[in-house]
């Protein structure tokens, strides 16, 4: 139960000063653009959520996230549906102080991790408010009142994510029990015990444990149980005694009992429903047990073309999609055996997955993944495999064949406006994914940086466009009269018109729905469609 050891922070010569802290706020759909950190930041989200983009990693957060970054660090915020983003911003330095010299630091804090580990969570808000209430009075006693205030921020982000060798706190100790029971659930384990391996009274660590993981600690230790329990009826022959035992209750009758009133089902029919099924691993890590052979496959989400290329059909043609919101009444009345959810609203799959076993997918994620999943749920896998390897086979051809068209090194961009008049540029889907290959284009510009980091797309404003359009820049046509409308006055203006590939007669404006979906049907018609166009 030992803590993995990190880097150490110079803990004794470091000084961290505060500098001011601001809530800010942004309606639904504004343009978040780029911003670089001109001394360390410190994000506490307050309300909304929505994706925090970064040089190195990128991250979702909802209400309470909160991270860090170093001086110097670019940072990007999205809303995700558009929901209006409440959040702390607050500035700081660190010196390090040595020999009475002060040196500025700025080596990341804690560089293995992205998200910070903070609890409880009301205390720390509670903290970070105190902090935001006192910082608009300027008198100097007040102001050093702020600076010890910053320090019992700073000394709460310290104890929870450093992982070296100093005393833990409470909820460290607490949190490693939760491994404790995980890795020894077949003992007799009682909430005594637990306190004492925690170094805590047990009314203190029940409550602990309750802010952790949002359940006692009995009724944890019993849902593990369970669940290991689920494995030992669908994967072996084990009597039901054999299998209580090993999972850790002594009395097979109450083993019985508490398994039906969490799961709904007894041990045996549990144990029967499940081998007429198959266990796979959704896009989000859920475990699903799904049919093993689906018949009524309902579809929420945009890339249909994966599923047509596979052969797997779909109920009626049916799907849900941003043209079609999904709705919970008509994918109920459809009785599907299986639902297949492109979303990243937990509760939303939640809710899904009463109707019917459902699956996370991720229509933004490579397609090479995309088609192997998909494989791996319906038994296609070598014929994913095949598809997938006769595809790039196809790809290098075509570029081959295209290379007396293109100079060496030449760079694309692609462009779109989305969510009335935001204009977005793509990274590694749509017509960029095919576009940049090693035979193909280079991305452009600060294109390439979206790449790195693994986003899809990327906001931006019409102003920066020139850092991101290559030799060549593709326009998409957009559906929506809101958009195409701001698309005419981009492309109207001194902004687009001075661009290198606009003078150069490489500006090319293509319909959306024919040139930047992602699925696969899509991407093997571009290798027909591109060529012509070049």
């Amino acid at each position: 139960m030992s803590l993995t050891k990190a880097a150490r922070l110079p803990l004794q010569s470091l000084f961290f000063h505060f500098v001011d802290i601001e809530l800010l706020s942004y309606d639904a759909g504004a343009v978040l653009t780029e911003e670089e950190a001109s001394s360390f930041t410190l994000f506490v989200f307050k309300s909304g959520s929505g994706k925090i983009y970064t040089e190195t990693f990128s991250s979702f957060f909802t209400p309470t996230s909160s991270y860090v970054l170093p001086p110097a660090s670019a940072y990007q915020l999205e809303s995700m549906d558009d929901s209006e983003i409440e959040y702390y911003r607050v500035s700081f330095y660190i010196f390090n102080v040595k020999n009475g010299q002060a040196e500025r630091f700025e080596q990341q804090l804690f560089p293995d991790r992205e998200e910070l580990r903070l609890y409880p969570q009301s205390h720390w808000m509670d903290l970070i408010e105190q902090l935001y209430v006192g910082h608009t009075k300027q008198d100097n006693l007040e102001a050093h009142r702020q600076q010890m205030r910053f320090q019992r921020v700073i000394e709460c982000m310290l104890e929870h994510n450093l992982q070296d060798d100093q005393p833990r706190s409470s909820a460290q100790t607490v949190e490693q029990t939760i491994q404790y029971m995980q890795a020894n659930f077949q003992d007799p384990i009682t909430v005594m015990q637990l306190a004492n391996l925690a170094n805590v009274p047990s009314w203190q660590y029940t409550a602990i444990f309750k802010e952790l993981t949002g359940k006692k600690p009995l009724d944890y230790l019993t849902e593990l149980r369970i669940n290991l329990a689920k494995e030992w009826l669908t994967g072996t022959e084990s009597t039901l005694r054999e299998i209580a035992e090993q999972v850790g209750f002594t009395d097979e009758y109450y083993f019985s009992r508490r398994f039906r009133l969490i799961t709904g089902f007894s041990p045996r029919q549990y144990a029967i429903s499940m081998r007429q099924n198959i266990l796979v691993k959704d896009w989000n890590g859920h475990e699903v047990r799904i049919p093993s052979n689906p018949c009524r496959v309902l579809y929420c989400g945009e890339t249909t073309g994966d599923l047509n290329m596979l052969g797997i059909p779909l109920i009626e043609n049916q799907m849900f999609c941003k043209d079609s919101p999904l709705s919970q009444e008509l994918a109920s009345e459809l009785s599907p055996d299986l639902i297949i959810f492109d979303h990243s609203d937990e509760a939303l799959y939640l809710q899904m997955s009463q109707i019917a076993p459902t699956l996370t997918y991720n229509s933004r994620g490579s397609l090479d993944d995309r088609l192997l999943m998909l494989g791996e749920w319906f038994g296609k896998r070598q014929e994913a495999e095949r598809w997938l390897l006769h595809y790039n086979d196809r790809t290098a051809l075509m570029w081959q064949q295209l290379r007396a068209r293109i100079d060496p090194g030449e760079t694309a961009s692609v462009f779109v406006f989305h969510r009335g008049k935001r204009l977005f540029v793509m990274g590694n889907i749509g017509l960029s994914s095919i576009l940049y290959h090693p035979d193909g284009f280079r991305p452009a510009g600060k294109v390439q940086q979206i790449l790195n980091s693994g986003r899809s797309y990327k906001e931006i404003t019409a102003k920066t466009l020139h850092q991101y359009a290559g030799n060549r820049v593709f326009m998409m046509l957009p559906e929506s009269s809101e958009s195409r409308e701001a698309m005419e006055e981009l492309m109207g203006s001194s902004l687009w018109r001075n661009l290198p590939a606009v003078r150069n007669g490489f500006s090319y404006l293509l319909d959306e729905r024919d040139w930047n979906h992602e699925d696969a049907t899509t991407r093997e018609r571009l290798l027909s469609l591109l060529p012509q166009l070049l």
